[in-house]
């Protein structure tokens, strides 16, 4: 026996019941959105009529004859008032939408249980450093009330702390860096690892600031920055660490970034620069980042130690003297330095005694850029020949007289082998990439007022300007061109930066640079 087939409005009643079903809701949402301002009036008048109850239970009843009366009068004058019907239509309609509107809920004010329990432990984690057995009224104590010391407090979605004050008591030793390292230890453990934060001490209030910090842009290319002659942008920081603001062009649009300004020249307190790294922090970056900046204005000799050809884009061109890999040519470019340093003091002095401005031939700055000096160092032993770094000893000790800069950059590994002129002259630091605390204080003579973290990127670390503050650094992005690595947008970046070739091949252009040695001895 065949089996009949079931009828469509069974075999498809559930389609069309929830069709039905989304075309009522869809209806009922499209009559509340047109219904709305009825709706509410509808509600402002029941509360209003139930105000109005309530008013009238609450009358005794030897004042209630009274107010009727007061009643009718009011409504008989608005009755026999021009338009006053209508004004009082329009009153109470205005004042059941105001009634009938729907009340906000009110913000929660203070934290919530997690980030009560979070401070609380918190709290509980500075007690044994900020008490003492012999202190009768303890700010600090096991159980003790976190309000008290916890001020002003800062989460953000993820109910993380972003922002803390703390209170701490006079006797704590605030002055000495270890007991301010312990705390900050204490305060980076228990609010999140893998964040930078910033503390500041207020020593005379007795209070301790702790701002969690943002990273600093990555994005930034290398261009041409505003900046006046003898003026090195080192990189970017913070805009609250610096009183100045640098226009450029960052993501497509133009917008004002902070700066780390490196100021060279007759006028300099620091006028030779240190950078150390670790291989792939961005030293090599830096580098060629100031060696663009100084090819308008100045003329630049490159020794590379290293060998990694990370300088090949600037052989040959404007203003670029010679690009040293070999010993050899490292030893000449470095001697040709000292002797062209003598050669400008002697001019210079010459000019001074005879009363006439400091010679054409001065004035232009001159750049030494030493990248791995430790490699050339290694080599020369070898071989039996002077380390580069003795040649340095001129330019370092009267560079800022001659007009002559040096910036060496070296392995965070190698540091000792750096030579005692290099150490005592060049004191603007840069660290770039990882490094702990005690590494930033032995290279930059101070700790950083925030806590380092295990992965940063490339071009970024901290700089510090003689006795100034230690402050955060990302280098602008100026990769190499010729590394297949580099994206496109960074290549053409830096290759709108590069200064024409000048006349000849790459071998001509370093055979004229060396003959300079020889006529500088002639001088």
């Amino acid at each position: 026996m065949a089996r009949r087939p079931l009828p469509a409005i069974l075999s498809n009643g559930s389609a069309q019941l929830a069709r039905s079903r989304e075309l009522a809701r869809t209806a009922a949402d499209n009559a509340t959105d047109v219904l709305h301002p009825l709706i509410t009036i509808t509600r402002g008048l029941r509360r209003l009529a139930a105000t109005g109850r309530h008013k009238w239970a609450t009358t005794p009843k030897d004042r209630r004859g009274p107010l009727l009366f007061f009643v009718a009068t009011v409504v008989l004058v608005v009755a026999l008032a021009p338009y006053g019907p209508l004004l009082a239509l329009v009153t109470l309609m205005a004042a059941a939408a105001w009634q009938g509107r729907e009340p906000k809920d009110p913000a929660a004010e203070g934290p919530d249980a997690t980030q009560i329990e979070r401070l609380q432990s918190l709290y509980e984690a500075l007690v044994p450093y900020f008490s003492a057995a012999e202190d009768p009224a303890p700010l600090y104590a096991h159980g003790g009330d976190w309000e008290a010391v916890l001020t002003d407090h800062g989460f953000d979605d993820t109910g993380r702390i972003t922002r803390l004050v703390i209170r701490y008591p006079a006797y704590f030793t605030d002055g000495e860096p270890a007991a301010r390292a312990r705390i900050e230890q204490v305060l980076t453990a228990k609010s999140g690892r893998g964040r930078e934060y910033h503390f500041a001490w207020d020593e005379e209030g007795n209070q301790l600031t702790v701002t969690v910090l943002g990273p600093l842009p990555t994005d930034i290319a290398a261009q041409r920055f505003v900046t006046a002659p003898g003026e090195t942008i080192l990189g970017f920081t913070d805009p609250s660490d610096v009183q100045r603001t640098l226009p450029l062009t960052h993501g497509g649009e133009r917008r004002d970034v902070p700066p780390v300004v490196w100021r060279t020249g007759l006028r300099s307190t620091e006028p030779h620069l240190l950078a150390v790294g670790r291989p792939g922090s961005g030293t090599s970056t830096l580098l060629r980042s100031i060696a663009l900046q100084a090819l308008p204005y100045g003329d630049v000799l490159i020794v590379e130690g290293g060998g990694t050809g990370e300088y090949a884009c600037l052989t040959g061109r404007d203003g670029v003297l010679a690009v040293e890999c070999a010993l050899d040519g490292a030893l000449a470019g470095l001697e040709w330095a000292a002797q062209e340093t003598e050669r400008r003091l002697v001019s210079l002095n010459r000019a001074r005694q005879a009363g006439h401005p400091p010679p054409e031939d001065t004035k232009r700055p001159l750049w030494i850029l030493l990248d791995r000096p430790s490699t050339l160092g290694h080599l020369a032993a070898a071989d039996g020949e002077r380390d580069p770094q003795s040649l340095l000893q001129v330019p370092l000790r009267h560079g800022r007289a001659a007009n002559v800069t040096v910036v060496v950059a070296e392995h965070a590994d190698s540091v000792d082998a750096l030579s005692e002129a290099v150490l005592q002259h060049t004191r603007a630091r840069v660290v770039l990439g990882a490094a702990t605390s005690a590494q930033l204080e032995t290279v930059l003579g101070a700790p950083p007022h925030t806590t380092p973290v295990a992965d940063v990127p490339p071009g970024r670390g901290y700089a510090r300007l003689g006795a100034g503050p230690v402050l955060r650094l990302q280098v602008p992005a100026t990769p190499d061109p010729y590394d297949d690595a580099t994206s496109d947008r960074l290549r053409e970046a830096v290759e709108a930066l590069l200064p024409a070739r000048s006349v000849g091949d790459v071998e001509e252009t370093a055979d004229l640079a060396r003959p300079s040695v020889v006529g500088a001895e002639a001088v």
